[in-house]
């Protein structure tokens, strides 16, 4: 009895080898880098190990903190909205997102809608302004949300450019067109230039809060170029300017010098 069930054992064994090799070599399609599997000893599908083909790296930072929201008149029927935005991953970044400004009512209706596109570095914060949000009636609260945001690895370089802003000065005008303006001269002290850069005005009361906001755009900024500049307001605000915040916002994704040194090659 126990020799009957060695031989069949070894039976069974040798019919499934015979088996095995015949799916193997006449079933199973082979494994190529072309298959659309993860198989052989590759790295992703089609990509690493035997194929020619590097894997490229999926990147996903951090989500986006919006860390202040603010609205203000800015005449009959419009709006300027702010947002400040921080992105706390540490070496990812955002070289593009849409985002979103919603005004509503004390309902929870929306007034006003403002959509647009920016970036985000690793670890900056910065503010996005949208101004003359039409409405029909009185909003209440604002909303900020961000869509389809396109994540890179950063490599070595993590701050803004350095783009200084000196002279800073806020006055009521007696005389002319406008409420008031901002004045003041950046300098371009980084050794790339840009196509365009903007700079955003931020009149705060005595308490920091928001009263009035504005931005302009600067167009073909060349590296160690100081320019003067000047932001009006219309219209009279309420409020006491006690404080006046003013930072540059340069795209450093899209400037082709700038992103030749410090990202990967390909990637823009």
């Amino acid at each position: 009895m126990l020799k009957r069930v060695v031989i069949a054992s070894i039976f069974l064994a040798l019919n499934a080898l015979f088996l095995t090799g015949i799916y193997f070599v006449f079933l199973k399609a082979p494994e190529t880098c072309f298959d659309g599997k993860q198989n052989q000893n590759e790295q992703g599908i089609d990509c690493g190990g035997v194929c020619a083909l590097v894997c490229r790296e999926i990147v996903v930072g951090k989500e986006f903190q919006v860390t202040e929201i603010a609205f203000v008149s800015g005449g009959q029927d419009v709006y300027d909205v702010l947002g400040m935005v921080y992105n706390p991953s540490d070496d990812i970044g955002a070289s593009s997102f849409r985002y979103l400004f919603e005004l509503k009512d004390s309902d929870g209706q929306v007034l006003a809608t403002r959509s647009g596109k920016s970036f985000l570095l690793p670890r900056q914060r910065k503010n996005i302004i949208e101004s003359n949000l039409e409405t029909t009636g009185t909003p209440v609260t604002a909303s900020l949300t961000f869509q389809a945001v396109a994540w890179e690895r950063s490599r070595g370089y993590q701050e803004a450019p350095a783009i200084g802003i000196y002279q800073k000065n806020y006055t009521e005008l007696s005389e002319g067109f406008g409420f008031s303006q901002a004045t003041g001269v950046f300098t371009n002290e980084s050794s790339y230039d840009f196509r365009s850069i903007f700079v955003q005005v931020i009149l705060r009361d005595s308490l920091g809060k928001p009263i009035a906001f504005n931005k302009t755009k600067q167009d073909t900024v060349r590296a160690g170029e100081s320019r003067d500049f000047k932001l009006i307001w219309p219209n009279r605000f309420s409020g006491t300017v006690d404080r006046i915040d003013m930072e540059v916002d340069a795209d450093v994704y899209h400037s082709e010098n700038f992103v030749k040194q410090y990202f990967p090659e390909g990637l823009r």
